[in-house]
C-alpha cells in the first residue's frame, strides 16, 4: 500500500480548484498498475513520484488520466509539486523545483508568500504549426459550430496533444456546447479575441 494525496490545484478554498491524485513513492509500481489506480481515482490526472533518473532533477514525475500516459500536464505538475514539499521532498535549491517528466526537465519557481504561487515555464513545443482542414472540420463537428466559426488555430503541444482555436469573442467561447461523447482523443483550447 502507497501513501497518496489529493491536492486541490488552482484554489485556495477546499473542492473549487482542479484536484489531481498524488502517489507518493512510487518506485516499483507498474505500468499497468498505474493505469488502472488512475481509471480508480477517476480524476482528470493522477500522477506518480518517483525517485530521480536525470541529473538534475529533484523527483521524477509520471503522468496518468483514466485512459493513457501524457509525457506533461500543467495542474498535475503544480499539485504533484505541492505534494512533494508537503511530504518533506527537499530540492536542491531553495528557490526552485526541478521536475523530470516525459518532456524533460521543468523548473518550478517556488511561491514564497500568500499571493505568490508557484509557477512554471511550459516545456518546448512536441508540435506546433497549422491544423490540416480534416482536423478543423472534426473540431467544428465536436464543438457544435460552423467551420467559419474557427477564426484561427495552431498545434499547440507540448504533450497532451492540444491545438488551440481561437473565436470571435469570449461570448463566442461561452456559448460552445460542445458534443462531449464525440471528443475521444481530441484535445482542444477555445479561446476569443
Amino acid at each position: 500500500m502507497r501513501r497518496f494525496s489529493q491536492v486541490d490545484v488552482f484554489s485556495t478554498e477546499p473542492l473549487l480548484g482542479n484536484p489531481v491524485a498524488v502517489v507518493h513513492d512510487a518506485d516499483g509500481i507498474t505500468d499497468e498498475e498505474m493505469e488502472r489506480f488512475a481509471r480508480w481515482t477517476n480524476l482528470s490526472e493522477t500522477t506518480f513520484l518517483l525517485t530521480r533518473t536525470e541529473a538534475g532533477a529533484d523527483y521524477r514525475l509520471r503522468i496518468w488520466t483514466p485512459g493513457g500516459e501524457l509525457p506533461f500536464a500543467g495542474h498535475p505538475t503544480l499539485g504533484s509539486c505541492h505534494a512533494w514539499l508537503e511530504a518533506g521532498g527537499v530540492p536542491a535549491t531553495n528557490d526552485a523545483v526541478v521536475q523530470e517528466c516525459g518532456a524533460g526537465l521543468v523548473t518550478i519557481r517556488r511561491g514564497r508568500g500568500a499571493q505568490d504561487r508557484p509557477a512554471f515555464a511550459a516545456p518546448p513545443l512536441m508540435r506546433s504549426g497549422p491544423v490540416d482542414e480534416a482536423d478543423l472540420t472534426r473540431i467544428a463537428t465536436v464543438l457544435r459550430l460552423d467551420r467559419a466559426d474557427l477564426l484561427d488555430s495552431a498545434w499547440i503541444d507540448n504533450g497532451p496533444g492540444w491545438v488551440g482555436v481561437l473565436l470571435r469573442d469570449a461570448d463566442a467561447v461561452l456559448a460552445v456546447e460542445p458534443d462531449w461523447a464525440a471528443f475521444g482523443d481530441l484535445k482542444v483550447g477555445v479561446v476569443g479575441e
